[in-house]
């Protein structure tokens, strides 16, 4: 019994209190709360008016005594000249900032890995130049054996070649050119001035590699020379008939080429 009176007096309680409350409709509040976020600043919105001839006591309780100047300035956090506005104009131009110091920086940045790559011995290997030209021009100084040294030559010459000395000098100086194509290649320099050795180091090996055609084909016509007067000495040279005809023959074959 005691329970049911206490559910019943909780559910008056509940009642009452739910139609104690009400919904508030000031327009003088709305106005404000519009006024301080995002309504323009009306003048005809000010509540309480001052009413017919000015004789509305709310009115200068309210402005015309405590506030006089509040509706003259415009409060609005997001107002032309409001404290949002100017917070998100501060910003965008702190935002606009950050990215000339980001695009600053960036090209700092591409340009400072554009100069290690312009001047790093480790990417030299992807040099276009080097691809191209010169990895193939150098490549018999690089790649120097014996064997491509004294490929192509006879025998004779080869070992007279290697007997004389000849041998050991040229592949001397092609390992002495090989180290200093290998130092410019992997050093650290400007590319400007790396091609430049490279072109240097390009016509010493020329100039070698003529020195070294001299010699052979010296080598090969002394090769030559001796055995055919080793031919004489032992009378294995054939003299073939002379006539007086063999010398018209002759004048006139010259004679032809000549035409």
């Amino acid at each position: 019994m005691k329970q049911k009176i206490l559910m019943t007096c909780s559910c008056l309680l509940f009642a009452l209190h739910t139609f104690a409350q009400s919904v508030v409709n000031d327009k003088s509040i709305r106005y404000q709360q519009e006024r301080m976020v995002f309504t323009q600043w009306d003048q005809n919105k000010f509540t309480p008016t001052s009413g017919f001839l000015g004789l509305n006591p709310y009115y200068w309780l309210t402005w015309g005594f405590f506030y006089p100047n509040y509706h003259k300035t415009d409060l609005r956090p997001l107002s032309a000249s409001g404290p949002q506005t100017q917070r998100l104009s501060l910003v965008a131009a702190m935002n606009n900032t950050d990215n000339n110091y980001k695009l600053q920086s960036d090209t700092v940045r591409n340009t400072a890995l554009a100069e290690i790559a312009n001047q790093s011995g480790a990417l030299s290997d992807a040099d276009p130049l080097w691809l191209l030209y010169y990895q193939h021009q150098f490549s018999p100084v690089l790649d120097n054996s014996s064997e491509s040294i004294l490929s192509g030559l006879n025998p004779q010459v080869s070992a007279k070649l290697v007997a004389e000395g000849l041998y050991d000098w040229y592949k001397n100086e092609l390992d002495r050119l090989k180290e200093r194509i290998e130092g410019a290649h992997n050093s650290d320099m400007d590319r400007g001035a790396r091609i430049m050795a490279y072109y240097r180091m390009l016509q010493e090996y020329r100039r070698l590699a003529g020195v070294w055609a001299i010699r052979t084909a010296s080598a090969q016509r002394t090769i030559t020379m001796a055995a055919q007067q080793q031919r004489l000495k032992t009378n294995q040279v054939g003299v073939p008939d002379w006539t007086p005809q063999t010398d018209i023959r002759i004048a006139n074959k010259v004679l032809q080429h000549l035409q």
